[in-house]
């Protein structure tokens, strides 16, 4: 039997596996169309899962019920996200995974447990906005070399501009941990993404700041989303690959835990 994977969790969340070594159902959650979520014991871990038919599609609405399923784990738990798509083919691929991560999921269990993320979109005037476009230049010479100097100048600009918001945004909210990423829109201005990691029990205060601090960022567009599960930090933890939310994707092979764990 295959099973579709989730998210790591503690085993001690769950009360229900304390006399059980089998997959345990996790009532009243139901996972990517509509199956039967399972509590699956692995020593001091819960690796929640459902059973996945090959021939099953995944789609948008897959990649929906798949962060669902993590969220409301996250309720109850600590829980390291598995990427939207993760299938394993059979409980022995499965349980080869667990045994030969062990150590490295109850060590990041431990250092994100009772931590959430807040998630910070901001919208910043592009500073080389009123430069104008920089002429793309085809020849050689001082006209081509003036433009790859320009290019350079702004780019420059709009890093340090970026830098300078991060960082006070920084100072204000004083995270444990953050993840910032930056990109220039079509429109001329930056759009700054910044996940922040902070404690369970600061949230009423970190939305309380963020409040406060709206009036103060005149020239942003500020809008605040969670508290969500630590999707951004996963990877810090388990060396993985690249950040990304849940998608419609097709279901990949049997793949090791580790390189499974979602950066969402």
């Amino acid at each position: 039997m295959a099973w579709y994977a989730y998210c790591v969790s503690e085993k001690q969340s769950f009360p229900e596996l304390a006399r059980h070594r089998k997959p345990v159902p996790l009532e009243s959650v139901t996972g990517v169309g509509n199956s039967r979520v399972f509590l699956y014991p692995a020593s001091d871990l819960a690796i929640i899962v459902s059973e996945y038919t090959a021939s099953e599609a995944l789609t948008q609405r897959s990649g929906m019920d798949h962060a669902r399923v993590i969220s409301e784990c996250f309720q109850k738990s600590t829980v390291l996200p598995f990427r939207f798509g993760t299938v394993f083919q059979d409980d022995e691929s499965l349980r080869k995974s667990i045994r030969s991560n062990q150590r490295q999921f109850a060590s990041n269990l431990e250092r994100l447990h009772g931590k959430t993320e807040m998630h910070l979109k901001v919208v910043v005037e592009d500073c080389c906005r009123e430069l104008g476009v920089v002429p793309c230049s085809e020849t050689v010479g001082r006209a081509y070399l003036s433009n790859l100097r320009e290019t350079a100048s702004r780019q420059r600009e709009r890093q340090t501009r970026a830098r300078a918001v991060s960082f006070q945004l920084h100072r204000m909210f004083a995270p444990l941990d953050e993840e910032v990423t930056c990109r220039v829109l079509e429109n001329g201005k930056m759009l700054l993404d910044i996940a922040h990691l902070i404690d369970r029990k600061c949230v009423e205060r970190y939305q309380n700041k963020y409040a406060s601090t709206v009036p103060m960022m005149k020239e942003c567009q500020l809008q605040l989303s969670g508290p969500w599960p630590p999707y951004h930090f996963v990877h810090r933890l388990t060396r993985s690959g690249q950040v990304a939310h849940p998608a419609a994707v097709s279901a990949p092979g049997t793949r090791s835990m580790e390189s499974a764990l979602a950066t969402v």
